[in-house]
């Protein structure tokens, strides 16, 4: 009998969009309630966060506009819906913070990342606040500064 692969680890998918667009105050980690043609098309890395968000509803937090493209092997007999509403897994605690902190003035609740832990997937969410304009900018010059500096330092360390 042939040995099994591991599932592969780290990060699944990366949703760079929202840490452009929000300051992350707070990070919490939660499961996922998935259909079984997603947890394969998972495995193959097929998924995007690009425009995905969390929506808190009735005591519940829900996963809105993930993108999982279904595979073609493993979805033969389902009708498969890569976009539908997926339900986040988090403690009471957890989802009393979010509520609370969401009612107030300029936060949102966004998904950053799919990554496996072990044998399960899980789902980063953050609790954001939105930047303006000119925040994105500023960010966007302090990483540039970064970049010159690292690449000035190789250079020189090449040089020595």
């Amino acid at each position: 009998m042939a040995k099994q692969k591991k599932h592969p680890s780290g990060t699944i998918a990366l949703n760079k969009k929202a840490l452009h667009d929000y300051f992350i105050e707070q990070k919490f980690e939660a499961g996922l309630a998935l259909a079984g043609w997603e947890v394969k098309s998972l495995r193959a890395g097929k998924a995007q966060l690009v425009d995905s968000y969390v929506l808190l509803k009735d005591g519940e937090a829900w996963l809105l506009g993930a993108h999982i493209t279904p595979l073609t092997t493993a979805s033969t007999h389902v009708i498969a819906d890569p976009t539908r509403t997926r339900k986040l897994l988090l403690h009471k605690r957890e989802l009393g913070k979010l509520f609370g902190a969401v009612q107030q003035k300029g936060y949102a609740c966004v998904a950053l990342a799919l990554y496996w832990k072990k044998h399960l997937i899980k789902c980063e969410i953050a609790l954001a606040k939105g930047k303006k304009e000119f925040d994105k900018r500023h960010t966007e010059k302090e990483r540039d500064s970064a970049r010159e500096i690292q690449r000035a330092m190789r250079t020189k360390g090449k040089e020595d």
